[in-house]
């Protein structure tokens, strides 16, 4: 279930806009907004532009677009795929109602009014069964689901306690998949090796047989 939102410009970490949560939720996720913000004070150029961050009982999702952050605290439970794709609900909606004002604002939550569409909108994700059986507008929306199996997964507490920044998780990112893609191609040529190894004296002999025929009967 999507619990809460908010808007930030990714260049300052000003907040923009963010949904309007009742006193019981702005009760259970005070500690997940504080690392919210925690999380936007270490966005740079350099961050990965969509990340999972797990903590507790909640995971906080974040998309970067055009200089803006979007960030939910969804359950744990709460299908990834379904988080990023409210996410990109948002981004698009914001940038066609806000986008060339982004640069220019100075005051916190200068497009509050941004909520309404917000609070609609999660209304539609409020839960995996719902976002999953809804109307044919969210049928639209799941055929058009990002693959997120690439989508950089990262742990609070080392945020916390190790200083992680949200960069160096894209370098090792980065890093993972140019290692995985080195020991698929050695593999490869183990592979390759270990096949002229086992039938090159076999061919070595065919060869010997081959000349000795023809010497024999030439």
């Amino acid at each position: 279930m999507v619990r809460s939102t908010i808007i930030v410009r990714a260049s300052d970490a000003l907040p923009l806009s963010a949904s309007v949560d009742d006193e019981q939720t702005e009760q259970v996720l005070q500690e997940h907004k504080q690392q919210s913000k925690l999380i936007f004070r270490r966005i740079t150029p350099n961050s990965e532009p969509r990340c999972s961050i797990e903590s507790g009982q909640y995971t906080l999702h974040y998309l970067i677009a055009d200089n803006v952050v979007y960030l939910t605290i969804a359950d744990k439970s709460y299908p990834r795929k379904l988080a990023f794709s409210y996410l990109d609900e948002l981004s698009k909606e914001f940038a066609v109602s806000y986008g060339p004002k982004v640069e220019t604002v100075r005051k916190p939550y200068a497009f509050v009014g941004f909520d309404t569409f917000m609070s609609k909108t999660a209304r539609l994700y409020r839960d995996t069964r719902a976002a999953n059986q809804g109307s044919s507008n969210l049928d639209k929306i799941n055929d058009e689901l990002q693959d997120v199996t690439r989508i950089m997964t990262k742990n609070m507490e080392e945020l916390l306690w190790r200083g992680d920044s949200l960069d160096r998780m894209s370098h090792l990112s980065t890093s993972l998949r140019s290692e995985s893609e080195k020991y698929r191609k050695a593999a490869r040529n183990i592979n390759i090796q270990a096949m002229i190894r086992q039938y090159a004296p076999l061919g070595a002999i065919g060869l010997i047989v081959i000349i000795l025929l023809w010497w024999r009967f030439s």
